[in-house]
Formats: structure tokens, C-alpha cells, sequence
């Protein structure tokens, strides 16, 4: 069925003609698929209900492909053959899209360009576009898709996001309540944007989907920004207990967009973190190539990409981070620069370690890069690996190799265990360090949210201690810090765009009350006002001479504003800041884990995100009561055992050598007789051996042949008697018996010639 359904997409891109001119779509070339890959969805279906208990479901439908165009490199295809042939073709700067002819009855189907697919552009919210062209002012607008794919080569390294995607109950409603619909669209979605972010060297995994089959646990009426916020909210208590993700995106069945036409709202370059790694995105249709690029652009603002302005290019047409989507399924260099400064500036940790193999849920495809369940690696096609571990052709590892990728693979073997495998990058950080079983590195783990750090004077959040002087460093420059107080006190207060504590769902700026005034834009000193941030406009102002800096990126409604204080951060002494208020640093502490560093953890380490001990070395989890080697069962041991090699030398350079001796002195001691017997006998042997060579031993009769050739026997000599009695020293008494009348003949055998006898 699946080969049948390829040959028909085959057929269809051959034949079908576009309505633009009466010309072929693809200019008269022929394409067919050359090559396709399975999505990878390592995926957990939770039906949702409010009184109903959720209940794991594994998806088994394989019918999702990746491909490409022949001999067309900057050429994408990705569809599902669920029901029908339904997806995305990309040729160029072209998109169109697949979809089957509702109701036909010879299977027709529609291809058609993805940008004039949807009458109502969809609206981030940027109000003065022009304001941001600085943003990527060393962009070449000459750039093509050619130099995208040079950009993901210099980012070598493999990203993986695990995805979560929650469908909501209009959506539910809206597909008559058909479980199976949903999901099958929703792995769909998750197929098409795996194909979007391959460009840039990201794959996108489906880990988890939920389905509100009864009523949403929170409201998604009222403004973007409010749903945005008890999305993420909900996902922090709820979805991320039980399925680790590193993104998870709402899909909300509304019959129209938000206020201000917008169709999607996400933070920027919050991908790994647990409280804003979200967005919401409106799908009100059956048009799911098109809302993918909605999903695909918020997905975005999460990897850190902004929007795309004037300087910005994909092979002259629109690109997916605009302004405003007109259903194109590429992204701009711009985008991919943004991106490489996230990764370059250490954000996306998260996005190193590769779902596991053992929940991934599909027909394992040797060669599309992903390791899956009975593959041993997978370093991708034979002409693109370059892994001397791994054999491209059967997924296997080589001879002699334990691994083939992970931090925890070296030379193709598995690094033993407290091998550090991935550095703490700030005081709230956690080391994570390998386990000696797996070739991979622990998740990343860092510091409980809440606990005190930088001598007590600002709090651990989200794995970074967040004080003001960071912040301004990470915003301006690096000699930036915090301005005064009353900076904060005298701008915040004042509700424009410089100084504000968020907005209303209308776009107007709200003003900070005095006691929240330390919690709205962040104000810094020591800026070069001259060298502003890329994409933002500075305001200097002196206020009781002090010099009080701040920054506004007009992004829109659609993102968060970088420029305001971030969460955590310490506002007065006890308190700190959560949207826009100063409250009680308490707050900070998450409700369901119960760890404290003095009575869980015996006061010899720290508590980490996961309400687990993080012990000091010498000491063993899970609570640091007995001697171990440090870490956590989350991060691993912190030191190597080298317990085994101590113990083989010091029993074979000590305990062997001792052992040797003693022997030695107890035979001695107890044995000296036989030892000076032993030692004597070689010495008489000597002795003897000597008066043999000087004639005085007896001569026996030769027993082996003779080494040359045989020679007539000779008469035996004969001695004079001798003139005592008895024999003398040295004599034997054979030599005074009468000589035999005839010697003894030589001995017969192979080999022995036969003697002569004498003549008489």
C-alpha cells in the first residue's frame, strides 16, 4: 500500500499543471521521490479528561516519509500516506502543497502553492518593522538556499528537540470528536516540521501528545498573552512531570484568530526552559500545511530566532520567521544565524542529548541519522558518514567498537564511569558525568529553584543565577551592569516603552507600582549607547546623576520583550521577582519537591531541579550519608573508581614482593639442611664433572650409535696385575678380571651399520 501510494505522489508530481498561466509547476521537469525516511515519533498519546484518569497510549501508524526532489538539491518533500497523500513539496523558494479532493471518489488530489493558500495573513504583532532593520545588518541578501546549507554544516553537531504538542478541546470538537484524527494530524504536524528544521540541522521529535477530550484545564478565550501564560504555567505543574520534553506547542481550535489578527504567540530562546519553553498557535481548519508554518515560526521564537526584516532572504521570496507567514516553508540565513548565536551563547543544552532509542515508536529506517530501536548507530547514508565506529550500510557498530556517538564515546569505546561529560556553566549549574553503561550523556540537570546564590544576594532560577549584572552583560556588553535604583523606581513607573511592567492584550504599556518597580525593564549602567543591541533601540536618560540605560526590541505581542527583568532575579531582600510582581522568594520553590540541603541531603550537597541530592565528592547518593564518589543518580558519579586499579598495584608492587620474601625466610629458618644440600649439590656435581674430564672416572660402554662411520672394534687394552690385594683409589675391580676373549659388539638397530668381524 505505501509503494503504491509513493508512485502515486510520483504520478501526481509528474502530471499535475498549476492554474498560474497554464504552465507546468515544475517548469516541464520530471521529479520523482529518490529517497524518504520515516518521522521518528518517540511518541506517548495521553487522552485527557477532567475526571478521568490519563492513560498511556503508544501509536502505531507508520505512514509518515521524508524526501526529495531528483536532482534538485534544494528540494524537500515530507507527506503522510495515513489517508490519502497529504503534505508539503518544496522546490526552491516554491512551496506547494498536498491534500486529497474531499468527497471524490477516484482519489483525487489537490496540489496548490502554499502562499495563496490562506486569505488572512497571518500577524505577529510588530508594529515598526523598520526599527529592527539593524538587526541583522551584515546579512548578504544575495544569499540562497545554498548558503543556508553551508550554514547548518557549520553547525555540525546534531540538535534534537523533543516536542510535545497538546491539541485542545475546540480542536477535538472540531475533528467531531474523532480521536484518531487528531492524532494522525498531529504526528502529521510533527512530520512536516521535522522536515522544516532538517535544513538546519535540527530534528524534531514527537516525545508526547495530549488530547483535552472532555474540557481544557485552562481557559484559551481572552487575549494571546493570557493563554500564552496559563499554557506555560500548566505545562511547568503538569505536563513536564510526566513527559521530559524540551518544547511543547498548544494547538487551539478557535474559530478565528486573537485580537490584532494574531495566530500564534511564543517566547524567544526559551527552548530548554521550564516555566516559558512554550507557545499557542490557532488552527481553525483543515489546512495543516499552513498552519505548520504558524507552529514552525513560534518553534522558532523558542530557538531564538526573531523576526525576519528586510535584509533578510529566502531566494527573494518570504521566509518563515516574517512578520507576517504567507504559508513559506523555509528559513532564512537570518534565522539560522540567530540560532548559532543561541547555541554560541550557551542556550539550548537541552537540545544535545538524543531521544532515547528504546521509546521510539516506528519502523526504524538505517541511514536517516536517528538511532532506533535494533540499530546499534546510525551515522546516516553511506556517502555521508564519516564515522569510523559505525557502519553506515547496516547500522552496526565495526569490529572491535563498543559506541559510536554520545559525549560518552571516545575512540569508539564507552568512557568509564565519573567521566565528565558536560561542564557546569554557572554557580546554579550542575556537572553531569558518565555512568560507565551508556554511551550518552545524563539530561542536564542544574540547582533547585529558589536556593541562594552569588554570596546570598540573588536566587538560583532555571540553572542561572539571575542578578541584575548578569543580565546587563547579556543584553549590552560586557562592562554593562546594574543601574541605581532609582532608575528602576523613576522609568518602570512610567508605562512607555522604555519602562513598563508588560502589556495589555490591546498593546498598551502597564505601569509598575513602586513596590514591583524592580521587576518591569531592566535598567543598566556603563553602555556604550553607540553599539545597541542588534534588533533594539536604547534610551540614556540621567536621573540624580545617575546614568540609566535601557533597551526596547519592539517585538511585538507575539513574543516577550528580552529586555525586561528576568524571572528570579532579587528585587528587594526576601523577594524576588515572578511576572512583573516582587514577591516572597518562597514562591520560587516548586510545591512538589521535597528536598532540603541540611536534613535531605546530611549537608554535604545541594539540591537539584529533580528534588534528588547532588553530593560532594567523597560523599554517595541519594543522601549523601555514607562515603561514595559524589553526584547524583540523576548526574552520575562525580569521580572516577579507580578503587580496582589501586587495589592490583598495591597487591602486586607491595603485597606480592612481601609475600616472596617471607617464603624465602620461613625455608630458610625451617628448611636449612635442605637447603645447603641443595645449595652443595650443584658444587659436587661440578666437582665430579672435573675429575671425569681428567681420566680418573670409570668409562661405561656407549649405549648410542656412533655419529660417524662405523670402524672395525678394536682389542680392549690390557693392564698389568696389580701388586696388592685390594683395589686402589680410583681402580674398579673389573680392571684386574681377565679381558673378554672378544669385545662386546657395537649395538644393532635402523640406522647402525652392520661391523665386519675380524679375520683370523
Amino acid at each position: 500500500m505505501v509503494a503504491k501510494s509513493l508512485v502515486s505522489l510520483v504520478f501526481l508530481i509528474c502530471c499535475i499543471v498549476g492554474t498560474e498561466n497554464n504552465k507546468d509547476i515544475f517548469n516541464g521537469q520530471t521529479a520523482k521521490l529518490s529517497s524518504y525516511t520515516v518521522v521518528k515519533p518517540q511518541l506517548i498519546h495521553r487522552r485527557w479528561a477532567r475526571n478521568a484518569d490519563r492513560r498511556p497510549d503508544w501509536g502505531k501508524v507508520h505512514c509518515y516519509y521524508h524526501g526529495d526532489v531528483e536532482d534538485h538539491e534544494e528540494s524537500l518533500v515530507a507527506l503522510s500516506t495515513c489517508s490519502g497523500l497529504r503534505g508539503v513539496i518544496l522546490l526552491g523558494n516554491q512551496s506547494y502543497g498536498l491534500e486529497p479532493v474531499k468527497h471524490s471518489t477516484n482519489n483525487e488530489h489537490l496540489l496548490y502553492r502554499l502562499e495563496h493558500s490562506q486569505s488572512e495573513p497571518f500577524v505577529c504583532g510588530v508594529t515598526n518593522e523598520t526599527s529592527r532593520t539593524e538587526s541583522h545588518s551584515s546579512f548578504d541578501p544575495s544569499l540562497s538556499m545554498t548558503a543556508l546549507l553551508r550554514r547548518k554544516r557549520n553547525l555540525p553537531q546534531t540538535r534534537y528537540v523533543e516536542l510535545v504538542l497538546v491539541a485542545d478541546f475546540l480542536r477535538y470538537t472540531y475533528k467531531k470528536k474523532n480521536e484518531t484524527a487528531v492524532r494522525e494530524e498531529m504526528v502529521e504536524l510533527a512530520n512536516l516540521l521535522d522536515g522544516y528544521y532538517k535544513r538546519l540541522n535540527i530534528r524534531v521529535v514527537l516525545v508526547g501528545l495530549e488530547i483535552f477530550k472532555e474540557a481544557n484545564p485552562f481557559s484559551v478565550e481572552g487575549s494571546a498573552g493570557d493563554v500564552l501564560g496559563q499554557f506555560v504555567k500548566w505545562r511547568q505543574t503538569v505536563l513536564l512531570p510526566r513527559i521530559r520534553h524540551d518544547d511543547a506547542q498548544l494547538i487551539v481550535g478557535l474559530a478565528g484568530a486573537y485580537s490584532g489578527g494574531i495566530l500564534g504567540m511564543a517566547f524567544v530562546g526559551t527552548v530548554c526552559s521550564m516555566s516559558t519553553a512554550g507557545g499557542i498557535n490557532v488552527y481553525s481548519d483543515d489546512n495543516l500545511g499552513y498552519v505548520s508554518t504558524v507552529v514552525a515560526h513560534e518553534m522558532g521564537h523558542n530557538l531564538g530566532m526573531n523576526h525576519d526584516n528586510g535584509r533578510c532572504s529566502c531566494n527573494g521570496g518570504s521566509c518563515i520567521m516574517a512578520a507576517s507567514a504567507t504559508g513559506s516553508t523555509l528559513f532564512s540565513d537570518c534565522s539560522a544565524s540567530d540560532f548559532e548565536r543561541l547555541v554560541l551563547r550557551g542556550g539550548g543544552v537541552c537540545l544535545l542529548n538524543q531521544p532515547s532509542q528504546s521509546n521510539i515508536v516506528s519502523v526504524a529506517k538505517c541511514g536517516n541519522g536517528m538511532l532506533e530501536e535494533g540499530e546499534d548507530c546510525d551515522c546516516g547514508t553511506p556517502q555521508e558518514c564519516t564515522n569510523k565506529c559505525c557502519d553506515a550500510a547496516t547500522c552496526k557498530l565495526t569490529w572491535g567498537s563498543a559506541c559510536a556517538q554520545g559525549a560518552c564515546c571516545k575512540d569508539c569505546k564507552i568512557s568509564v564511569s565519573g567521566t565528565p561529560c558536560r561542564g557546569s556553566v554557572n554557580s546554579c549549574d550542575l556537572p553531569e558525568y558518565c555512568n560507565g553503561s551508556t554511551s550518552f550523556c545524563p539530561s542536564d540537570f542544574y540547582i533547585m529553584d529558589g536556593l541562594l546564590c552569588e554570596n546570598d544576594a540573588a536566587y538560583c532560577y532555571e540553572g542561572r543565577c539571575q542578578t541584575y549584572d548578569y543580565q546587563c552583560k547579556h543584553l549590552f556588553e560586557t562592562g554593562a551592569s546594574k543601574a541605581a535604583d532609582i532608575c528602576f523606581q523613576t522609568a518602570n513607573l512610567k508605562g512607555d516603552a522604555f519602562g513598563n511592567c508588560g502589556m495589555t492584550s490591546s498593546g498598551i504599556y502597564v505601569k509598575c507600582s513602586l513596590a514591583n518597580a524592580m521587576c518591569g525593564k531592566v535598567q543598566c549602567t556603563n553602555v556604550n549607547t553607540n553599539n545597541p543591541p542588534p534588533g533594539g533601540s536604547v534610551s540614556n536618560q540621567i536621573i540624580d546623576g545617575s546614568s540609566c540605560v535601557n533597551a526596547d526590541f519592539n517585538l511585538g505581542s507575539d513574543v516577550l520583550d528580552p529586555a525586561y527583568v528576568n524571572q528570579g532575579s532579587p528585587c528587594t531582600k526576601g523577594k524576588a521577582c515572578l511576572d512583573f510582581q516582587c514577591v516572597n522568594a518562597s514562591a520560587l520553590l516548586s510545591v512538589d519537591l521535597d528536598c532540603d540541603a541540611n536534613n535531605t541531603c546530611n549537608s554535604r550537597g545541594v539540591c537539584n531541579n529533580q528534588g534528588h541530592c547532588h553530593c560532594n565528592d567523597g560523599w554517595g547518593p541519594p543522601n549523601c550519608a555514607k562515603s561514595g564518589r559524589g553526584g547524583s543518580v540523576d548526574s552520575g558519579p562525580a569521580q572516577i573508581d579507580y578503587s580496582l586499579r589501586d587495589g592490583l598495584l598495591i597487591f602486586f608492587l607491595l603485597v606480592v614482593p612481601i609475600l616472596v620474601l617471607l617464603v624465602l625466610v620461613l625455608l630458610y629458618v625451617f628448611r636449612r639442611d635442605t637447603l645447603e644440600r641443595c645449595l652443595k649439590g650443584p658444587r659436587s656435581r661440578r666437582s665430579r664433572s672435573g675429575n671425569t674430564a681428567n681420566g680418573n672416572a670409570p668409562k661405561q660402554p656407549t649405549t648410542q650409535p656412533p655419529a660417524t662411520q662405523a670402524q672395525p672394534p678394536q682389542p680392549m687394552p690390557t693392564y698389568p696385575p696389580s701388586s696388592t690385594s685390594g683395589p686402589r683409589y680410583g681402580e674398579n675391580n673389573n680392571w684386574n678380571q681377565p679381558p673378554a676373549s672378544q669385545p662386546p659388539l657395537p649395538q644393532q638397530g635402523p640406522g647402525v651399520p652392520k661391523p665386519i668381524p675380524p679375520k683370523h
